[in-house]
């Protein structure tokens, strides 16, 4: 992608700041997600560490001649790091003994580094930065009428207009955030997640540990993941839904070890539980819930296209959610924020809570629209923010409804916001 192009990310501002604090900057995440565009953007020198012309040329280098890779203008990128690791140890020491921040910024590929050939952690040198694929306020489908970031002030009106209907949403969930596929024509624009798919369960799942898997298994896997997306299913659950299409032995440990090799080349990504201070002794799930980075990578798995969705709308509504939290985590992470997932034993379940560092949360529950569905999500934020001791924390900063459809953003009567995911951004 060239620079006229490139589209802003929100982790733009994120990596200036971190490069004000550290000595070099990790971008970490999921193949195609855009790394190295972004850090481009702030590079002052480049080294492409996977120029095939210069590749063995640059790993002879790493061993014997470091400087030779690492001097230059900085920040200086250093693309594909993980092809010489070696190269983090010497990074390291120049930030040692450099004067000044910001030498240097890594972005690693879908692969992970061989961590053997490194001898130090990085802690107090490196800061480390997860990047997904593009939000909808990122690749231009979103208006950004509405800041996440706003909402925690707690206004007391909000007004927006939502130009997205749900064909267009249905489209947006089956592309998916892959920044290539932002610019392309829209039947084009759909192959891009499953090119993405093939990529994974044909090569980059071979490659995360060395370890030979069966592709037809990965398949299956993923399929299964893909109807499990937004639960809290277990291992064994996953491992029964995969045995009805695997006559072969098959058991947690295998489907564990699958999961965590696309766990390490981000195509999972799991949401972990939250725990507030409640005013009853009330149990909580601590499961994590199952998502993919991205929902086209779930729609791909399972052969889905725009049409699919919109004729099973209970299963879109499923594809949404994924979509929203992956928006979700991006605006939260330049928020200072985490975004974790409630559900307790007594069946009250809250889609995304955003929680800050300095303590602030929000409490959003996630729906395709319709006044019944609204309704519905009002009375779950509100049955959960009662619950929620306040003599122990602090009280929610906001109620929100996320909408994929809904021609307006607005504040409700009883203080819930309603916006459309056509409406946010960070």
């Amino acid at each position: 992608m060239t620079t006229d192009e490139y589209k802003p990310r929100v982790i733009d501002r994120l990596l200036s700041r971190k490069l004000q604090g550290k000595g070099a900057v990790l971008i970490e995440g999921a193949k195609w997600c855009g790394k190295t565009s972004t850090a481009e953007q702030q590079a002052s020198s480049v080294v492409y560490l996977s120029d095939a012309k210069r590749y063995k040329q640059y790993v002879l280098f790493a061993d014997t001649n470091p400087e030779m890779i690492l001097d230059g203008e900085t920040p200086r990128l250093i693309d594909e790091w993980q092809l010489a690791p070696k190269l983090w140890d010497q990074i390291r020491f120049e930030v040692d003994h450099r004067s000044g921040l910001g030498h240097f910024i890594l972005t690693g590929s879908a692969v992970p580094v061989k961590r053997d050939e490194i001898h130090h952690s990085g802690t107090g040198r490196f800061a480390w930065i997860t990047m997904r694929p593009m939000s909808l306020w990122e690749s231009g489908d979103s208006n950004g009428a509405i800041s996440l970031g706003h909402l925690f002030d707690s206004p007391q009106s909000i007004a927006a207009t939502n130009e997205v209907d749900l064909r267009r949403i249905a489209f947006l969930t089956c592309r998916g955030g892959w920044p290539q596929a932002t610019i392309l024509p829209d039947d084009i624009a759909l192959e891009q997640a499953f090119d993405y798919y093939d990529a994974v369960v044909n090569v980059d799942i071979q490659r995360v540990d060395d370890v030979s898997r069966d592709i037809e298994r990965v398949k299956r896997l993923m399929r299964s993941y893909a109807r499990f997306q937004g639960s809290q299913a277990s291992f064994a659950e996953i491992c029964r839904d995969m045995k009805a299409n695997d006559q072969e032995a098959l058991n947690e440990s295998t489907v564990y070890s699958y999961l965590t090799a696309l766990r390490h080349i981000f195509v999972v990504e799991d949401m972990h539980a939250w725990n507030p201070n409640l005013r009853s002794k009330t149990a909580i799930r601590t499961t994590d819930t199952r998502y993919f980075v991205d929902p086209s990578i779930a729609t791909a798995a399972l052969s889905l296209g725009p049409d699919d969705l919109l004729n099973d709308l209970e299963s879109f509504g499923l594809f949404f959610e994924t979509l929203c939290v992956r928006d979700l985590r991006v605006f939260a992470q330049a928020l200072d924020g985490e975004v974790f997932h409630y559900r307790d034993k007594t069946g009250l379940e809250c889609d995304a809570v955003v929680h800050l560092r300095n303590g602030s949360y929000g409490l959003i529950e996630i729906k395709l629209g319709g006044d019944r569905l609204i309704e519905e999500g009002s009375k779950t934020l509100q049955a959960l923010s009662s619950k929620i001791d306040t003599t122990r924390m602090k009280s929610p900063s906001f109620l929100m409804i996320l909408t994929a459809t809904g021609s307006f953003a607005y504040r409700r009567e009883d203080g819930v916001y309603v916006v459309p995911i056509g409406c946010l951004k960070d």
